[in-house]
């Protein structure tokens, strides 16, 4: 998972409830995907 290693709060969970983890995780795999995007366009 190299993209984890770019976010440092999504490689050790740092956050005591599973939600915010599960929100930071989805946010970090949406600015990949757009910065991904933005390189094809």
């Amino acid at each position: 998972h190299a993209w984890s290693t770019r976010a440092r709060r999504l490689p050790i969970r740092y956050e005591r409830r599973a939600d915010i983890y599960e929100a930071f995780t989805v946010l970090q795999a949406s600015l990949i995907t757009l910065h991904q995007i933005e390189r094809f366009c």
